[in-house]
């Protein structure tokens, strides 16, 4: 039971980051608008979030126009689904100890 929570990655403990990492899992990418209503957020939520799993490398971000409209799309990398896949397994292990 020693150190069962080491491997919980604190950049995945807010459920808005939980949910980007999430969808960004299972597609290949979203852009703001769709995560925005996956997850119920506020414009400034899901930038502030995004912007911290920017900068810890696990995702990126692509800007571009659609015609006359800013799309902003977001990709897990390699190392982000490395990570969150690791998360979710000690979490997974957390569960299984607590039995």
């Amino acid at each position: 039971m020693k150190n069962i929570i080491q491997n919980i990655n604190k950049a995945f403990d807010h459920r808005i980051r939980l949910g980007i990492m999430s969808v960004l899992m299972v597609n290949e990418s979203a852009d703001f608008t769709t995560l925005k209503e996956i997850l119920g957020v506020t414009d400034g939520n899901l930038a502030s979030h995004a912007k911290a799993l920017e900068n810890e490398k696990y995702i990126t971000v692509e800007k571009q126009f659609i015609g006359r409209k800013p799309n902003t799309k977001y990709i897990a990398t390699k190392e982000g689904k490395k990570a969150f896949q690791e998360h979710i397994e000690a979490l997974e292990k957390l569960i299984s100890n607590q039995n």
